[in-house]
């Protein structure tokens, strides 16, 4: 193992401009800074996001749960900036320690959101405005189907015809969505503008609220996704604050993650006791700053931009 950094010393100065750069872009936004703890009793219940447990606490894969307490308590407009936790496989893009930017802000809707996180990748990346597809459109456009009334099977003989799977694994339609999604769609967004998804199936609405699209027969997720260059690099909500709907769903991926032989996860009763207090209208993003900052410098793999990856650290 080596003793020195994997990222050069100038890379690093770099990065430690960048991150002056967001704080500066909230600070002349009256959006202030929290801390919140990265080793707590509970943590996110999604399937899809593995935990790092020690003893009876986990490593946080968001600073999520404890903003939305200090929302609750009266913050207005709050950002994090700092390591969270995900235990995927170690990647280009991925290494299971990594910098995340989140922020909240009350009042305001998801579509509002989507404008500031456009003026910060102006801000940092000088790029140009960014346009907004509907997921339905994007899917539509690339296979010529609706997402939202599609039967699974459907789904299946695309995605065999197109090679990504060679044999039809036990998956459900949103497991299926998401990889026609990764392999016919991500690759080509955001080559020259930063592309925004909006509307995702109701069923992936994780933490935002869902409407009724008008003149259908089904509802959608009012969250949104920005992509630049093929590279996912934000997540956003218009956040749902209904503690009943909010515990429903954390049962439901509870019963998903039995059903995929996974540990399930204790429900964040601190959580669901702020919004019965009373959370405020508001929305929040998550931001991927590892990947923002590639993007910044050109560098193809992420432990290029960190002082020492998980091998090193």
């Amino acid at each position: 193992m080596s003793w020195q950094s994997c990222a050069t010393l100038e890379t690093l100065r770099e990065r430690a401009n960048f991150l002056q750069a967001i704080r500066h872009f909230f600070e002349k936004r009256n959006v202030w800074e929290v801390d919140t703890p990265l080793l707590c009793q509970s943590t996110v219940t999604a399937p899809h996001l593995q935990s790092f447990a020690l003893g009876d606490r986990f490593l946080q894969t968001s600073p999520e749960y404890a903003m939305k307490r200090l929302l609750a308590m009266g913050a207005d407009a709050i950002y994090y900036l700092g390591k969270v936790f995900r235990q995927e496989e170690v990647g280009s893009r991925h290494n299971p320690e990594f910098t995340m930017l989140e922020w909240y802000r009350v009042d305001w809707t998801h579509w509002q959101l989507i404008e500031e996180v456009d003026a910060l990748f102006q801000a940092l990346l000088g790029t140009p405005r960014a346009k907004i597809y509907s997921y339905h459109e994007l899917f539509f456009t690339y296979f010529d189907i609706n997402p939202h009334l599609i039967d699974i099977n459907t789904l299946q003989t695309i995605a065999l015809n197109q090679g990504w799977v060679d044999a039809l694994p036990d998956m459900d339609k949103d497991a299926w969505l998401d990889l026609l999604m990764s392999h016919g769609i991500e690759p080509h967004l955001g080559k020259r503008e930063p592309t925004v998804v909006v509307d995702f199936p109701a069923s992936q609405a994780s933490l935002a609220k869902t409407r009724r699209i008008e003149n259908a027969t089904y509802h959608v997720a009012e969250r949104f996704e920005f992509y630049y260059q093929g590279v996912e690099l934000a997540n956003g909500y218009h956040e749902l604050a209904d503690a009943n709907e909010l515990r429903a769903r954390f049962n439901e991926d509870n019963h998903k993650r039995k059903t995929l032989g996974l540990n399930t996860i204790p429900i964040d009763e601190a959580l669901l006791a702020a919004l019965k207090a009373g959370l405020p209208p508001c929305s929040g993003v998550a931001l991927g700053v590892d990947r923002l900052f590639m993007l910044k410098t050109g560098k193809k793999h992420i432990k290029e931009v960190l002082a020492f990856d998980w091998q090193r650290a």
